[in-house]
């Protein structure tokens, strides 16, 4: 399995249960498969490696292996190439950095011989021998292990819907076994991981129990790419077919070409934009790079070998990793502003590669949010490299380039206007976040010192004036990247008129007496309730950084629009129950004629019935009959429950409960409560998700309940409850307790 560093990164900070499993299954797939660990490492951020300029293969691969040890604490034997897109210079740059295997589409074979014999034999269309690996040789005299997918059965699981059937997937990959061949035979598959259970629902459960089948199957045993090839290692030779991919019929086109690859859109599209998108981004890359270079050289001993060991310091961003970093590849001591530069120059590189991943060309439109967020990595490169060279003319350099790649919509243009709404907008800077902070101060209590994103801010002074609905804030804050280490301290006011009326500014910091004058001059105003005078002295000193709530980072701008608007929410629920409860006989008697309500007071009850159902979901202690009569109602009045956000608050009504059995596993009434949260969940009628549910009971089958089991045993009553209740809740959940008991005792 592989894991981009992209995502473990995610995980890691958002889901660490899950990451958690992840890195324990590298572990134990090791102790099972002689010491070879299943995990394999991935080119850093998914770029086309045949189309990547050589250094950038090399920076690329040495990320990806550094970010691999972190995480799972060995080297990787085996380096996943994002869409399979292969040459041999990217071959030659796997096998230089000691990889010793990657895995291909059976098309990418060119041609095969035993090794230490003369005579090619070509591969023909059928494809290459799937069940043994293959060395290929390489010019620098290294080799480097390929295994090739068996491409069929991977077709059959992603489009013919194989994984509805987790026998039928056993046999197939059974069946795949050639009988007449001699010697021990490898069936593998490769498939995205989002096929099981994203795309295919309840997929895992196809592959677990497909995984079980073969398992109990005489004479086959699972295995691994690191165990097989210390056991069988390559007997033939293969050369590849260059510039090819398993997700484009045309070999790498698709990144760079209108080759009619496509994810199926409007029939009339074209991806004509891909090749612009390319070259600009080519010609940003190599203005950039002798840039880099000269800049660098003054500060760091050799600009690339840094860049390949920045992957450290992205890792970890702590003053002790910094200084690491610095010991080993400055120039000489540095200043606090020569590590600022340098790092900003590391950062600018790091933005040329991002501007590459794969996603970016791979749909079908220019707009798209993949194709964007590559142009916002190339427009943080420019903004960095404008801070950094005051070279005004790449943006445009790179624009003018960007124009010729044109949207398929009429009214997104081409790639400059794109660029100028979506991209521009998009770019932060440190009096950016300062009214992100100051904004965001009116709804929320910032530490003294605190976290927006990633940046570091400390509040130097705040004061709050309140008149009427109005408030206004005043204060001095320093704002710190985490990534350049660049700061400064800003000054800022924001006024909040209600609702939505917001408006601020942020400036340079002033001196101590000017600032006092200043906030002076605008509180007073504010007191008296002045409040146009108040806007033109904001505009008056903040007049080149006028702020609102559009200011905000999007996430936070959700969720400040979400509580400026719960007031009015919450009168128009009272004005919509109002009517729905003096019209709910009228719908009845309605109902009972078979006729359907009338349309306003369907929305009415419409917008009650869910409001108060998902009210009554996220509740400490749900009140299960008053839900169910909700629901009853909402089946008698024609109501449209909204599955989505309603199957989502009962999720977390049973993840919360999940919570507090885990703080106590041995309570049979944190139990109890759970399984009749269950019991509940099962009546609704649409699907709640249980896997969280049914893994919490899995753990408590293996870790608590043999050691509850045997007290029950020895008459303890409480024991014998707590199992009474965990039995039932398991028949709730589909788990077949026998068997997985005789598991647990088992080990």
């Amino acid at each position: 399995f592989n894991f981009g560093p992209t995502l473990l990164s995610w995980m890691e900070a958002e889901d660490p249960d899950t990451y958690a499993a992840v890195l324990e299954a590298d572990r134990r797939s090791a102790e099972r498969f002689g010491g070879h660990g299943s995990a394999l490492a991935q080119v850093y951020n998914h770029t086309i490696m045949p189309l990547s300029h050589p250094r950038d293969k090399v920076t690329q691969v040495r990320w990806g292996i550094a970010d691999f040890r972190r995480r799972f604490g060995r080297d990787p034997e085996g380096m996943w190439l994002p869409e399979t897109a292969v040459d041999v210079e990217s071959l030659e740059v796997l096998a230089e950095e000691g990889i010793d295997f990657t895995v291909l589409a059976p098309h990418q074979a060119a041609r095969v011989r035993p090794v230490g014999e003369d005579g090619w034999s070509e591969v023909e269309e059928a494809g290459i021998d799937i069940g043994r690996p293959y060395v290929h040789k390489l010019p620098s005299g290294r080799t480097i292990a390929i295994f090739f997918y068996h491409g069929p059965i991977s077709r059959a699981i992603a489009f013919e819907r194989l994984l509805e059937s987790g026998e039928r997937f056993a046999a197939r990959l059974l069946d795949a076994f050639d009988e007449g061949a001699i010697g021990p035979r490898l069936v593998h598959i490769a498939t995205d991981g989002e096929t099981y259970g994203h795309h295919h629902g309840h997929g895992e459960m196809a592959l677990s129990y497909a995984l079980r089948v073969i398992e109990e199957e005489e004479g086959v045993r699972l295995t691994n790419y690191g165990e097989f090839l210390e056991l069988h290692p390559p007997t033939d030779e293969v050369e590849i077919v260059e510039d090819t991919s398993w997700s484009c019929v045309h070999g790498v086109e698709r990144w760079r070409a209108d080759c009619g690859c496509s994810t199926g859109g409007r029939m009339e599209w074209n991806q004509t934009w891909r090749a612009p998108l390319r070259k600009a981004l080519d010609w940003l890359r190599d203005e950039l790079a002798p840039r880099y270079e000269s800049a660098a050289r003054e500060l760091l001993v050799d600009p690339w070998s840094a860049r390949d060991a920045y992957v450290d310091v992205i890792l970890d961003r702590s003053e002790a990793s910094l200084d690491r970093f610095f010991a080993g590849h400055a120039a000489r001591e540095l200043d606090e502003a020569e590590r600022v530069r340098a790092l900003r120059l590391l950062e600018l590189q790091r933005h040329a590669m991002l501007m590459y991943t794969s996603c970016g060309w791979f749909f079908d439109e220019l707009s798209g949010i993949e194709t964007v967020q590559v142009i916002q990595y190339a427009g943080r490169a420019v903004q960095l490299a404008r801070a950094l060279f005051g070279d005004e003319g790449i943006e445009e350099g790179f624009l003018s380039r960007l124009e010729r790649a044109r949207s398929n919509l009429p009214e997104k243009g081409d790639g400059r206007r794109v660029y100028r709404e979506a991209v521009r907008p998009a770019m932060v800077d440190l009096k950016k976040v300062g009214a992100h902070y100051a904004v965001a101060s009116l709804f929320e209590e910032f530490d003294e010192v605190d976290r927006v994103y990633c940046y570091r801010v400390e509040r130097r002074e705040e004061r709050r004036h309140e008149t009427g609905r109005a408030r206004l804030l005043v204060g001095r804050t320093r704002v710190e990247s985490v990534i350049t280490r660049e700061a400064e301290e800003l000054a800022w006011a924001v006024l909040h008129l209600g609702d939505h009326n917001v408006v601020g500014g942020v400036r340079e910091a002033t001196e101590r007496g000017r600032w006092e004058e200043l906030v002076e001059e605008i509180v007073t105003d504010f007191d008296r309730a002045e409040y146009p005078a108040v806007i033109r002295l904001l505009d008056e000193h903040f007049a080149a950084d006028e702020y609102s709530l559009r200011s905000l980072f999007r996430d936070e701008q959700r969720r400040i629009m979400k509580r400026i608007l719960e007031s009015s929410i919450s009168r128009a629920a009272g004005e919509f129950g109002q009517i729905y409860e003096n019209r709910a006989p009228l719908m009845r008697f309605l109902a009972e004629l078979g006729l359907p309500p009338p349309r306003p007071f369907r929305m009415a009850a419409d917008f009650t019935i869910n409001t108060r159902l998902e009210r009554s979901l996220t509740e400490e202690e749900p009140d299960f009959e008053a839900m169910r009569r909700l629901v009853a109602h909402a089946e008698r009045e024609y109501v449209d429950l909204e599955e989505e956000e309603l199957g989502y608050a009962a999720r977390g009504m049973l993840e919360r409960q999940v919570a507090a059995v885990e703080e106590a596993p041995e309570d049979p009434g944190a139990l109890d409560e759970l399984d009749r949260r269950v019991a509940f969940a099962r009546e609704l009628p649409f699907e709640v998700v249980l896997w969280g549910v049914q893994n919490a009971y899995w753990r408590l089958l293996r870790e608590t309940a043999p050691g509850i089991r045997e007290r029950a045993g020895a008459g303890d009553e409480d024991a014998a409850r707590w199992l009474e209740v965990f039995d039932r809740l398991g028949e709730r959940l589909g788990v077949a307790i026998e068997a997985e008991a005789e598991v647990a005792a088992g080990g």
